[in-house]
């Protein structure tokens, strides 16, 4: 059990007396005995002065008070419930405001968090990290009655798994992307709109197509079904999007196989350095002109420089390119992401406003 100081105990009794008398104390026979005789109050008084003041470990403050180690446990959770223990912790601040300042002057984006990584490295730890410190930021730039864009990864997976249960805001969520292929992932925009209708209170619209369909043709039909237009609809009227921005080397599309390697090379040779929501876009935020643009059903990336507030949330360090390129193309307004990838995004080149870009 991790102990936290400061405790501010009632009456705390002498620190080396309750030691000396620790290591004296006899094994207990049981709950009763000597501790039958004091008040439940001092005994818990007692238990949380020798367990958080003093040091003592749990087995320790058994022998002392003469009861079971379990009853230790219980005695402390109750101690807590009674007040008797009041725990103050220095809180802890989990955001870079200094990066966050430099980044919104660099990039002109309208919001910007900066999340610390916990000190680690590893991809899922800070895919955690900015999920758990950047859900209340990102509840706070969401408005009752918004409509929102929503695309999947997961990243926005973590953030919107954290996000508060607050049960009444009355969102609209509109899946921003059809799904990748088949097979149900916790990934994919579809089951993240629902976990977060389920929090933050709302309907879901689903685009129940393939994001991606291998003939233009059938791709056009596609978009002229009821379902598929009313989604389109409600995407021209979102205020707020929650995206991802991904990169040609950790497309979701390669690992799912839906993006083969001519594919790719088409996309290498168009000059591809990120995508968002299914499109593939270049160094100036310009959707690449290759066939895979007219085979994909999801939003378009004139509809996302529409949108009021588009909130990027990444984390590593292996996008600073498509975060760059997005700004430039007017693709995203605000960004959520790890301090280590803000650090990268900063050492990079200079990155100029952004202009008017092709709808």
């Amino acid at each position: 059990m991790s102990r936290l100081r400061p405790v501010q105990l009632p009456g705390p009794a002498s620190r080396g007396g309750a030691r000396g008398r620790a290591a004296e104390a006899p094994a207990p026979a049981g709950d009763g005995g000597w501790a039958a005789a004091v008040s439940e109050d001092d005994q818990l008084r007692l238990v949380a002065r020798l367990y958080y003041l003093d040091g003592l470990g749990q087995s320790e403050v058994a022998r002392f008070a003469r009861v079971s180690q379990a009853k230790v446990s219980r005695l402390l959770a109750l101690a807590r419930e009674r007040g008797i223990v009041r725990i103050t912790v220095t809180d802890y601040e989990p955001r870079r405001r200094d990066l966050e300042e430099e980044i919104r002057a660099r990039l002109g984006l309208a919001e910007v968090a900066v999340l610390k990584g916990g000190g680690s490295a590893e991809p899922a730890d800070l895919r955690r990290a900015v999920g758990h410190f950047g859900a209340p930021v990102v509840d706070g730039w969401l408005a009752a009655h918004d409509v929102v864009a929503l695309a999947g990864g997961r990243t926005i997976h973590e953030l919107v798994h954290q996000l508060p249960e607050a049960g009444a805001r009355g969102l609209t969520v509109v899946q921003a992307m059809g799904s990748v292929d088949s097979s149900a992932s916790i990934y994919d925009a579809q089951e993240i709109g629902r976990v977060l209708v389920r929090r933050l209170g709302g309907t879901f619209l689903s685009l129940n197509t393939p994001a991606f369909i291998p003939e233009k043709r059938t791709r056009d039909a596609l978009l002229e079904l009821g379902q598929v237009r009313n989604v389109h609809e409600h995407l021209d009227r979102a205020r707020v999007a929650l995206v991802g921005l991904g990169t040609l080397a950790n497309s979701v599309f390669v690992e799912r196989g839906t993006l083969d390697a001519a594919m790719c090379a088409d996309l290498k040779r168009a000059g591809a350095v990120g995508e968002v929501c299914g499109r593939f876009f270049d160094a100036r935020g310009h959707e690449c002109p290759t066939t895979w643009r007219d085979r994909v059903i999801g939003v378009t990336l004139g509809q996302l420089r529409r949108i009021p507030l588009v909130i990027a949330i990444v984390s590593g360090t292996d996008r600073t390119a498509a975060i760059e390129a997005a700004v430039r193309g007017g693709l995203i307004k605000a960004l959520v992401i790890d301090e280590a990838g803000a650090a990268a995004l900063l050492a990079g080149a200079p990155t100029p406003s952004p202009k008017k870009a092709k709808k």
